[in-house]
């Protein structure tokens, strides 16, 4: 399997750690270690806590769930749902802990997750999404 390489320069930018601790309310299993993301294409400047990840089946090449506006936009074909990202980072520097056991509150996360709840519930059972 090819992976997934980013930068480890660092570049001097800033990003608004606000809402750090109120997405994630329960962490209770994480990959050791974490991943690196692929980011090709997410345009925002950060991940944020509480961002769902995705895994391209064939490749198995993790990556930021699209988004559009203010929601994430639908699941790419030949994706599934991979987990859930514990703490914002930069884009350009996409290193994540990946909470795969636990409770998310979901309203409290930047994008809405409501058209796609259904199915990130079904896909990941050991997450418990919240809203408080």
């Amino acid at each position: 399997m090819a992976g997934t390489t980013a930068n480890l320069n660092n570049t001097g930018d800033n990003f608004n750690l606000g809402g750090q601790g109120i997405v994630i309310v329960k962490n209770l299993e994480v990959i050791p270690g974490g991943k690196t993301l692929d980011t090709t294409g997410f345009t925002p400047a950060t991940i944020e806590e509480g961002h769902l990840l995705i895994e391209e089946t064939a490749t198995g090449v993790i990556k930021p769930m699209p988004i559009s506006g203010t929601a994430y936009a639908a699941l790419p074909a030949s994706h599934t749902y991979f987990g859930v990202v514990v703490s914002s980072v930069r884009t350009s520097k996409p290193f994540v802990s990946v909470l795969l056991r636990g409770s998310v509150n979901h309203v409290a996360a930047v994008y809405n997750a409501t058209a796609i709840l259904a199915a990130v519930k079904a896909a990941l059972p050991l997450i418990r999404f919240i809203q408080d």
